[in-house]
């Protein structure tokens, strides 16, 4: 019973305006009040701060610094094979497995289409039916900057405006085609193993998506979808483990590949991830 109110309790609640508040105040410096705030989350949370640069509450102007804190050098290795690509994110898989045409597994009972995800652009989704698909979930308590899994070349950004509800696991088994059903930036890249896609899904009061190359996305939320396509010269080139953007809140991530390019190293569902360790292999280096 308690699960269902939770759950139904987010359809009729306010989720933009909530979670535009709670950006507001987390961009605020306020001093005692933004310290006090950050300690309840860290004791209530149980942040690692070891991991963090800067490991004291006092170090924070606001809260978005201190939940978009970088981590020490060294922390998260990145993988060095240049035939396995890296985890992006802190965080624990949601789901993982093929695309079926232009389906991905959401949760037990629940799918959605690559379309939808992609904001309803066929052409950008074409590339990507009969792929490979994961989905991983970034918590409260998690680092909360997105990598590079393998080194890519933009192509293409689109804005797709939506709902705000939760991304936990309770929500994604109850809430049908959450993933495309909520605002969320998706991004394109040409790779070594042909295109890629990262999508980064807003979520109940995540204050700010954003991208190293476009600053902030959202807010303030759009109307429409809006799609930048990026020519050869105007294309950002990123390392692998190089930073792409970064949620100002907690969210989740979905990453799609091309057919029969890449395998997935060992996933499991609820299987936690870190930045840098084995995420998949070149099919490319398995025949060889």
């Amino acid at each position: 019973m308690l699960n269902w109110f939770k759950v139904n309790l987010q359809y009729v609640l306010p989720k933009h305006l909530i979670s535009r508040l709670v950006g507001k105040l987390a961009a605020a410096e306020a001093g005692a009040i933004t310290n006090w705030l950050i300690k309840v989350f860290i004791k209530q949370f149980k942040v690692n701060m070891d991991e963090a640069m800067y490991s004291q509450p006092e170090d924070y102007r606001s809260f978005n610094a201190f939940f978009t804190r970088p981590l020490k050098p060294g922390v998260r290795p990145i993988e060095e094979n240049d035939d396995i690509l890296c985890h992006s994110v802190d965080g624990t898989v949601s789901q993982f497995g093929d695309i079926v045409g232009e389906d991905l597994i959401q949760a037990k009972g629940h799918k959605f289409t690559l379309s939808a995800l992609l904001g309803g652009n066929p052409d950008l989704a074409k590339p990507f039916k009969g792929g490979k698909f994961a989905t991983i979930y970034l918590s409260p308590k998690d680092y909360h900057r997105i990598h590079m899994p393998i080194e890519g070349k933009l192509t293409d950004m689109v804005y797709v405006p939506g709902e705000l509800f939760s991304v936990n696991p309770l929500t994604a088994e109850n809430v049908p085609g959450l993933f495309a059903r909520n605002e969320r930036v998706v991004t394109v890249y040409d790779t070594p193993v042909g295109k890629m896609a990262i999508v980064l899904v807003g979520a109940t009061i995540v204050a700010s998506i954003d991208t190293v190359w476009a600053g902030t996305v959202t807010p303030p939320a759009g109307k429409h979808v809006t799609h930048w396509h990026y020519e050869d010269n105007e294309g950002v080139s990123l390392a692998k483990g190089e930073e792409l953007g970064q949620f100002k809140l907690g969210s989740t991530i979905v990453v799609c590949f091309e057919p029969d390019k890449v395998e997935f190293a060992d996933l499991a569902l609820e299987q936690v991830t870190r930045l840098g360790q084995p995420f998949a292999t070149k099919l490319t280096a398995q025949a060889d």
